[in-house]
């Protein structure tokens, strides 16, 4: 239940009220927009509420329990706020949108209705819709680990420790050819191993994808050069002379840990945990019981 400001409180008790919603939208990287279903400009706490013809909101429930609460916001694309584009790249992915009741004859009369986060985002013929969703839905998600015989790190991060820029784990290259969106040939990585950076990223510093991170699922060689497969995504292809670096990457097993990255030590998995083959397995004659690691 929402709590409005006396003011405000008085005035929506009023016979004739002069109310409006206003949207503001923060992105992760800081970028703050503001919205509103009034037909002029409103500045309210700071901040910049613009006029969008055809935003318009959805019935917004707030309800008892663990239950998370939806509303949907549908407007025009613009190329100047909200673009196709951005949205494909994901900047707008877990962006936080505040939503406001305000009284547009004076805005200083104004109350926080609801604060909640972006999920899906349908697009289709130049218009999108947003779904809202209540902080209910981080219930929704994992939260600590899962005992599992893989790494559950990312390579390279605080836990993993691992320096993906020494020498011999990142090297620099520029596409030949680009006979898919997700197969390039490549070149600058004749001296690794086939399979070296599979699993591994892709940041490109160049061309219509620079600035954006590909994921990369296969690294392979053959007598007409390197070849790159890469996860599909939204956003620009790669083209012939575009620049970018790429890192190694990890199976999450044990042994690739130890061998590929000599970083056993910081495995953040559990190899020796028994699976079903050691709950139905027996002991049988000519098996090596000397309490050795079950994970070389």
């Amino acid at each position: 239940m929402s709590v409005y400001p006396a003011d405000l409180a008085l005035h929506l008790d009023g016979e004739v009220t002069t109310v409006c919603h206003c949207w503001r939208l923060t992105r992760s990287d800081g970028t703050v927009s503001g919205f509103t279903d009034h037909d002029r400009p409103l500045t309210v706490d700071g901040t910049l509420f613009q006029p969008r013809t055809g935003f318009s909101a959805s019935e917004a429930r707030d309800t008892l329990g663990l239950a998370i609460d939806t509303v949907d916001i549908e407007g025009a694309l613009s190329s100047a706020d909200i673009g196709e584009a951005d949205i494909a790249a994901g900047l707008y992915d877990d962006a936080t949108v505040e939503t406001l009741l305000v009284n547009w004859q004076d805005t200083s009369m104004v109350a926080s209705l609801r604060r909640a986060t972006v999920g899906r985002i349908t697009r289709r013929d130049g218009a999108f819709v947003v779904e809202l969703k209540s902080s209910m839905h981080r219930l929704d998600h994992i939260n600590g680990r899962t005992v599992m015989r893989r790494c559950d790190a990312v390579l390279g991060d605080g836990r993993c420790g691992f320096d993906l820029d020494q020498d011999g784990f990142s090297a620099e290259g520029l596409v030949v050819s680009a006979a898919l969106p997700e197969l390039i040939r490549v070149d600058g990585l004749a001296a690794f191993a086939a399979g070296w950076f599979s699993g591994g990223s892709i940041e490109w510093s160049s061309g219509a994808p620079a600035g954006r991170r590909s994921l990369v699922e296969g690294h392979a060689k053959g007598p007409g050069g390197v070849d790159l497969s890469l996860q599909p995504a939204d956003g620009p292809a790669p083209q012939p002379g575009d620049a970018f670096t790429v890192r190694a990457g990890c199976d999450k097993s044990f042994a690739t840990c130890k061998a590929k990255f000599a970083n056993a030590l910081n495995f953040q998995g559990f190899p020796h945990l028994p699976g079903n083959d050691s709950a139905y397995g027996y002991a049988v004659d000519g098996g090596v019981f000397d309490g050795g690691p079950l994970v070389p």
